[in-house]
């Protein structure tokens, strides 16, 4: 069987995956999506699936503007984070770390003028 210790880092843990683990992975993602109904007047098909992460204080009170507020700064972090994690595939790629070893990117342009003198 597979062990955790075979598993490599990085976007070379993706063929390591077994096709049942795809294939759960697939039928959680079809759940979630068919689980409630998100035809157009329902609740679901602006997005509030019934779920608060915040609940009802001083901080957030329920209103449209709050929420309206709270959907923008979700959003907001969604993006970043999606930023953040192209940039770790695209280390990833260049030197086989997620997390940007350099030491391990020779072809590097910016290593160029790295062996004359002066520097």
């Amino acid at each position: 069987g597979l062990k955790f210790s075979d598993v490599p880092n990085g976007l070379a843990a993706l063929s390591k995956v077994p096709v049942a683990g795809w294939a759960q992975i697939v039928a959680y993602m079809a759940f979630c999506e068919t689980s409630q109904s998100q035809a157009p007047g329902t609740p679901a098909a602006e997005g509030n699936f019934g779920f608060r992460g915040i609940p009802l204080s001083a901080v957030y009170d329920g209103s449209a503007e709050a929420r309206k507020n709270k959907l923008n700064a979700e959003l907001a972090n969604g993006r970043l984070a999606m930023m953040a994690i192209i940039g770790m595939f695209f280390q990833d790629g260049l030197t086989g770390s997620a997390w940007g070893d350099w030491a391990l990117y020779t072809d590097s342009p910016l290593r160029a003028f790295e062996n004359e003198l002066g520097v």
